[in-house]
């Protein structure tokens, strides 16, 4: 049967500024590039991606047709947890490059047109930061231990943790010091990895150096900040117990004593003025894990951050119910604080989405089974079009444009994920998303190095010689050309990019579609086609559709855009 799209929604209006005009800014509909900077390109056969590498690849970036480049951490790190784990936040790990290096990658983006955000890590330093390295030899009396969270264990001789919270990667989240004349010491809280001490934000001088960062790196000329656990700094007054003995199973899902307390706002206020003082809308985008999107949308209200990204979305299952109800909520919690809303499909914590679209649904965001690949990339190319026809800003993770999949089956010996070493945490297979992404040839390292058969610092399938970006460019059936020629798209449409609605059409069961001006997408995310009276010319199709009779049909797990 041949299915009509008909309005069965009132589109809600653009909002209005306090000058009456329309708010506007470039975040509002941006393309933001993940660059995980050691598995992008490798510019010195090391077999690490780094800066200099980044730099010459930026060409590519811009082709693309992406707004700006956002770098995972490039800073001074002993590299326990990929460099989540910072040393000094003003300096570049010598396995990355160096600061002239970042200076240069900065000046040729802006020269391109794309803007540069990089990763901020406020919640938490490396054990080897200065300031911790002279909290433990200074000892118990030390300032400095003030401006982390060292507390006296419980019991009789102190032998217990402060509280009974988890790491997040497993185990408790405290570990014991030993005083400088060698007796057992206090406790320091570490949400993360050991190596990973939590700040104490309630100390000013944390406040005031993270104030500092925020300039020096705005004075290099940076357009913004990813804040990594942006939901984290403020912990609950007396850190109380939080009882149970699956809290890990809790995130996400309700408000923790150490997660998305209400005065981590207060911080973010303060932030935004520095934000504003510099010219160009330089901006902060919240990694804020929280039970609602209603929640998130706090962390972006007019005096706070610009965007948060969506995590809700990022964990949709490929079901046109779910997909339809957290697009609702999205764009309906972000409409009131006058923000825009992101969709992310992959990062670098989650297995790709070209894998997990491959697997069953609720098997979380960490999955160890490579799924039907055929159908993962067929549902991985209708979500990226679907994503790319909504309001808001869209994230897309290196590599994801390849149609790359996780790579399930690394050994045990290589991989790096700390999360992976620790009992009952994460499950530690975050690597697989991580492996570096092929450019060109036939024979690892594909480009990523400069040196065919060099070294990678996590190895590349063989079959990843199809899935370059030379291989891939030029043939319209390859993902890499979808992407391009979505984003042209995207770019020249006047009714794709920012906004704050869309207007759904009636559609049969598994099938979606909306309406943007005179822009309509359809989306069958059912096993079956579905055949519908085609409401415009084609502009892009995610797979091939079929003409019949004036009709068109939907083919199974597809996304069409159409001209009306």
């Amino acid at each position: 049967m041949t299915q009509n799209l008909a309005d069965t929604s009132r589109p809600a209006a653009e909002p209005i500024a306090a000058n009456g005009a329309a708010s506007r800014g470039w975040w509002r509909d941006a393309v933001i590039y993940q660059v995980y900077p050691r598995s992008f390109a490798d510019s010195n056969g090391d077999g690490m991606g780094d800066l200099p590498g980044v730099r010459s690849r930026l060409p590519y970036l811009k082709a693309l047709g992406v707004d700006a480049v956002w770098l995972s951490p490039f800073y001074a790190s002993p590299q326990a947890d990929a460099g989540y784990d910072v040393a000094d936040y003003r300096a570049v790990d010598p396995m990355f490059g160096n600061l002239l290096d970042a200076d240069g990658m900065i000046r040729d983006a802006h020269e391109l047109g794309l803007r540069v955000i990089v990763d901020l890590v406020p919640n938490h330093s490396s054990d080897q930061h200065e300031w911790f390295q002279r909290a433990l030899r200074e000892g118990p009396s030390s300032p400095l231990r003030e401006r982390y969270h060292f507390l006296p264990g419980k019991g009789a001789n102190g032998e217990l943790p402060p509280n009974d919270w988890e790491s997040i990667f497993g185990g408790p989240a405290w570990t014991r010091t030993t005083n400088p004349d060698g007796t057992d010491g206090d406790w320091y809280l570490h949400l993360f990895a050991p190596e990973q001490p939590d700040f104490n934000w309630e100390n000013q001088a944390v406040a005031d150096e993270f104030r500092s960062i925020l300039r020096f790196w705005l004075d290099m000329g940076v357009d913004g900040f990813r804040i990594d656990v942006a939901h984290g700094m403020v912990k609950a007054p007396g850190l109380p117990d939080l009882g149970g003995s699956d809290q890990l199973k809790l995130l996400g899902n309700d408000v923790m004593p150490f997660f998305d307390q209400d005065g981590v706002h207060d911080i973010y206020r303060a932030w935004r003025k520095i934000l504003d003082e510099y010219p160009g809308e330089r901006i902060g985008v919240a990694e804020a894990w929280t039970p609602t999107v209603q929640r998130t949308a706090n962390y972006v209200r007019p005096d706070e951050l610009h965007q948060a990204f969506n995590f809700q979305y990022l964990g949709t299952s490929w079901d046109a119910t779910e997909l339809r109800e957290v697009i609702d909520t999205s764009l309906d919690a972000m409409r009131p604080v006058d923000a825009p809303a992101t969709w992310v499909l992959s990062n670098h914590d989650v297995t790709r989405h070209a894998t997990r679209f491959a697997n069953p649904p609720g098997l979380g965001t960490q999955i160890r089974t490579p799924g039907d690949r055929e159908l993962g990339l067929r549902r991985a190319r209708a979500a990226t079009l679907l994503m790319f026809a909504l309001p808001g800003s869209a994230y897309v993770y290196q590599g994801e444009e390849l149609g790359l999949p996780d790579v399930t089956d690394l050994p045990d010996e290589v991989r790096q994920d700390p999360s992976f070493f620790r009992q009952a945490g994460q499950d530690g297979f975050r690597d697989g998303c991580r492996v570096p992404i092929p450019w060109s040839g036939t024979e690892a390292p594909y480009g990523f190095g400069p040196v065919a058969g060099g070294p990678s610092w996590l190895p590349q399938p063989a079959e990843w010689a199809g899935l370059s970006v030379e291989a891939q460019t030029g043939d319209p059936t390859s993902t890499l050309e979808l992407y391009r020629s979505a984003l042209t798209i995207r770019r020249e449409h006047a009714d794709l990019g920012a906004g704050t609605s869309v207007e759904w059409l009636e559609t049969p069961a598994d099938v979606l579609a909306f309406r943007r001006g005179s822009f309509v997408c359809t989306v069958n995310a059912g096993a079956e086609p579905v055949r519908i009276a085609a409401p415009g010319r084609i502009l892009l199709s995610s797979t091939e559709a079929v003409a019949v009779d004036g009709d068109t049909v939907l083919p199974a797990d597809s996304t069409i855009w159409w001209a009306v």
